[in-house]
Order: C-alpha cells, then structure tokens, then sequence
C-alpha cells in the first residue's frame, strides 16, 4: 500500500519545479517532499538568461522570477562590455512562499533520510513512509568517476546607506585581486540600495574561507564607494565544474531516478542549474508512467543526453583548470566576452553550433598550446 504517488527527496530547486510542475499538470497525483533543513530551498538565489529557456517553459515559470534586468556588464582588466537581452533571478524565499501556497502539508521539513529504495523512504526517527515512485535530489554527489573543479562563491544582501547607482547585474568584475584561482565579483542590483554581492572563485578544490569572502565583499564594495549599513542575508556555496567523466559509472552509482545536481544536471562551464530543471520538470509532468522504473530511466537518459551535448563545455573547463597558472585564467574569459553576443548568449543556453565551437578555439590561444593540448588529451579518470 503507498501512502503517495510519488515523493521527492530534497526540497531543493530542482524538485520543487518538478512538484510546483505536477501540481499544475497532473494535480490528481499525491506528492510529498522530504527536506532535512528546517525550510524548503534553504538560502539561495538562482539566475538565468532569457533565451536559455523556451518560450513555453518561461511562461510557466514567469510567477515565480523576484528579479529581471533587460542586460548586464561583465569588466576585465582590458575589457568593459555591456550585453543586451534578459536577465532574470529567482530566490529561496519567494520561492519556498510559492510552494508552501501551493502543496501545503505536503511538504515535511526538518526531516532526515536515512535510505532510499524504489518504493519507500526510511527516516533517522524509524519511520516509512511508502509511494509509487522516489526521486532522489538530495544535491551534488562527489563521485571517483568524475574529474571536478570548483565554482565557490560567498553572498551578501546588504542594505546601503545611499543608492548604488547600477541600473543592470554585473556578472562578472574580474578587474580584482585573483587570489586562487579565476576570480570575480558578481552584483545584483535588488533595489536602488540594495544589493547583491558575491565574492566567486574558479578553484581547484572546495576550499574558499567563508571569512576571506565576507572581507573581499567589504574591500570591494568600499572600492566601489558603496556604504554597506545592514547586512539582510548570506548565502554561500561550491558548485561543481566537470573536466571529464565516466557518465555510466556516475549513474551506476544512482539506482533511484534523480534530480538537479544529484543527477548531473548543470551547466558544465557555468554551474547554472535552473534552464535544466526547468527542462526536466516539465519532461516528468508530461509522464503517464508514475514509477520509480519509469522516473529512473527518463532522467537517466535525460542527463545522458545533457551529458553528451557538453562534451565541448567539458573540454573549454580542463583547459581552463589545467593549461595555465591559476591567477591567469580570467584571460580566457576575457577572450570569450571579446565574441560576438549571439555566440555568448548560445554558449549559456548551452547551444553552440559547430561554427560557434570553431570560433571558440580559433585565433591566438589565451593559453600555452602545447599546455592546452595537454589538458585535453590527458586522461583524468581511471
């Protein structure tokens, strides 16, 4: 006997679109979601380009979008750039308000998962709770079958003591002190004194002090003659980058269906997550097949497929990682913001045509070229 149709492990993004997604296609199916932390989508903020989702899948997720800008800037060393086109934000609090509106008391918070199975969830305290299907999406698995950077960030909202002056995001400041690895700063523009600032860092491992980022926001800001009064919230995370992979092996090691970074769904280059949730969520709304068998095989081949599309993606982050010193890898992006915008915008909804790809490698290398050869053809699985 199932006390659900089907339940979700991890109210994190990815299965909440996929709840919020059901509940609007299929409302008849029993959902519950299971989160370990004392609220749904914990602390964060998730942003995307307008044309990294299709009209449809925008439409759907237009109520939920807190913030929207109609471009952005991005500053190296040699290079300021201004770039047309949408922007767009979504946050933990909005969101989790969303999803408590519409499931309710279908939502279990404060709740630790023992083990998994097709067919029911175990929890620390004893129970079972039993259901059709489980979806496990539980956050990024590390994994000896894949090869991983690091994209580690610290952010702050501060309210300011007097307007900041931005009218549009700055994704990327990388006129700064490189420190580790690649680093810039990233600034949203919440309200006219209010903003977002995150100290990022392109690292080889997960080891960003969270004290060395608070102070690098607070040089920054004073840089930028912006007086920081009240510290309203801080998020702060690592977000996995792949060099390379043995995708069966990753997947061998999921027998559940899964979801979100638990499934390798991201962006290989950027870690932006939210266009494949969006995706996936509404290929399992479409699903007449409610079973954990049927769920494992269509985000199985799911995540393959997103998986072979970024075979190049994987092969720009190991020259990125691996064909030069730490501290010079904003060259490389600094070339890439010198391309046209069309190609900028396919290189983040994750469409590079062959042409795009050509033009990507072509010209003078920002890296040593045997070095670049190197990081390419050496293998970094076993």
């Amino acid at each position: 006997m199932a006390d659900y149709d089907l339940i979700l492990v991890g109210a994190g993004l990815a299965n909440t679109l996929i709840a919020l997604r059901l509940k609007a296609i299929q409302p008849q199916l029993s959902l519950l979601l299971i989160e370990a932390e004392a609220q749904p989508l914990g602390n964060h903020t998730w942003s995307f380009h307008g044309d990294d989702l299709t009209e449809s899948q925008f439409a759907w997720l237009a109520p939920y979008i807190r913030y929207h800008w109609s471009g952005y800037d991005v500053r190296f060393p040699t290079l300021r750039r201004t770039l047309a086109g949408g922007y767009y934000t979504l946050t933990s609090e909005q969101l989790a308000t969303e999803l408590t509106d519409r499931l309710g008391g279908q939502i279990m918070t404060g709740t630790a998962v023992k083990t998994l199975s097709e067919h029911s969830v175990k929890l620390e305290d004893g129970r079972e709770i039993f259901a059709h299907a489980v979806i496990d999406g539980r956050g990024f698995r590390p994994d000896k079958s894949m090869a991983i950077g690091v994209q580690a960030f610290v952010g702050q909202v501060w309210q300011l003591a007097a307007p900041h002056g931005l009218t549009r995001p700055i994704l990327m400041d990388a006129t700064v002190d490189q420190q580790q690895g690649y680093r810039f700063v990233y600034t949203l523009p919440l309200t006219e004194d209010q903003l977002l600032i995150e100290d990022t860092h392109y690292i080889d491992h997960a080891d960003l002090s969270l004290d060395r980022g608070r102070i690098n926001i607070r040089e920054y800001a004073k840089d930028q003659g912006w007086q920081l009064m009240t510290l309203l919230r801080e998020e702060c995370g690592n977000l996995p980058i792949t060099l390379a992979g043995k995708f069966s092996r990753f997947w061998a090691g999921q027998p559940l269906a899964a979801s979100g970074l638990r499934g390798n769904l991201y962006h290989a280059t950027t870690g932006y997550s939210l266009p494949h949730a969006v995706a996936l969520a509404d290929e399992i709304a479409k699903m007449s097949c409610m079973t954990s068998p049927c769920l494992r095989a269509l985000t199985y081949q799911f995540s393959r497929q997103s998986w072979r599309k970024q075979h190049f993606f994987r092969l720009l982050n190991r020259m990125l990682f691996l064909a030069g010193p730490a501290t010079q890898r904003w060259e490389v992006m600094q070339r890439f913001y010198r391309l046209k915008a069309p190609l900028i915008t396919r290189f983040y909804a994750g469409q590079l045509t062959l042409w795009d790809k050509l033009r990507l490698v072509s010209g003078k290398p920002p890296v040593p070229v045997i070095a670049a050869i190197k990081a390419i053809i050496t293998p970094l699985i076993k």
